[in-house]
Order: structure tokens, then C-alpha cells, then sequence
């Protein structure tokens, strides 16, 4: 509820919160802005998209546990969104999770990780219009954790951003 809360009092609006359902454990997220140099901002601007739906599912044990978090819409490709929305971000798994990450925080990196693995707004005719599933991105999120546990989380090299 403080993070309903607290998210209620940005005055940038930066991002925006339903609740699904009225549950505090999910929420719907619109991401309202990324980095105004990035071809994410120009794709977003291009296609009168105004925002980034994100979903949240908490776990009971939150903030101790970090929520599940996939992408809605629009579609799309690289910046780490996978499969089914999925998102490969290590602060999003157990061993990257600290309980003094609030929502807020998460989604900023999320928006800086958006334009770092450069992301961009699919337009393929077809798959554009193809909406992400919730079981693919947790099928895809458990298959990401699991090879990250097995080969490190590697940060790329400055010169990739």
C-alpha cells in the first residue's frame, strides 16, 4: 500500500498504477517516459504510443521476494524484453533482489535497461500484433535464471552502452 502510495505522489509521471482486479499483489504499470535521446522515445513518438503496459505480480512475501514483472505492449524487441514479455534483468531474480528496491526504482532501471540493450518498438508485419503471453514470459523468465545461475550475469562492455 506505502508503494501505491508513494507512486501516487511522482510529480513527473514517470509511471502510473491500476490495480488488476483491485488485488494489491498485481498491478498494471504504464511506463510514461524513457530517455528522450533514445530510438525507444523516437519509436514511441512515431507510433503514438504514450506509454509501456507492464504487469507486477507480488508474492506474498514481498518486499522480500521480488515481484514478477513482464511487458504487456506494445511489442517489443531487444532491451532485454524475451519471449512472452519476459524480462532479463537480475535485480528481478531472488539473488538480485534487495528488499530496499522500491517499485520506483525498479522500473527506472527498467527504463535505462530498455534503451541500453537498445529496444525498440517491433513494426514486423505480423508479429507486431502478436500480444505477449503470461506463461511464455514466466517459462522464458525461469529458462533466463536458470542460465544465469549457471554462467554469471555478465554487464556489457561500455562501448555496447
Amino acid at each position: 500500500m506505502k508503494e501505491l502510495q508513494d507512486i501516487a505522489r511522482l510529480s513527473d509521471r514517470f509511471i502510473s498504477v491500476e490495480l488488476v482486479d483491485e488485488s494489491l499483489f498485481d498491478w498494471n504499470v504504464k511506463l510514461h517516459q524513457v530517455d528522450k535521446d533514445s530510438v525507444l522515445w523516437q519509436d514511441m513518438k512515431e507510433t503514438n504510443t504514450e506509454y509501456i503496459l507492464l504487469n507486477l505480480t507480488f508474492p506474498d512475501n514481498f518486499p522480500f521476494s521480488p515481484p514478477f514483472m513482464r511487458v504487456l505492449s506494445p511489442r517489443l524487441e531487444n532491451g532485454y524484453v524475451l519471449d512472452g514479455g519476459a524480462i532479463c534483468m537480475e535485480l528481478l531474480t531472488p539473488r538480485g533482489w534487495s528488499s530496499a528496491y522500491t517499485v520506483e526504482a525498479v522500473m527506472r532501471q527498467f527504463a535505462a535497461s530498455l534503451v541500453k540493450g537498445q529496444g525498440r518498438i517491433c513494426r514486423k508485419a505480423g508479429k507486431s500484433k502478436k500480444s505477449f503471453s503470461r506463461k511464455e514470459a514466466e517459462a522464458t523468465f525461469k529458462s533466463l535464471v536458470k542460465t544465469h545461475e549457471k554462467y554469471g550475469w555478465v554487464t556489457p562492455p561500455v562501448s555496447d552502452g
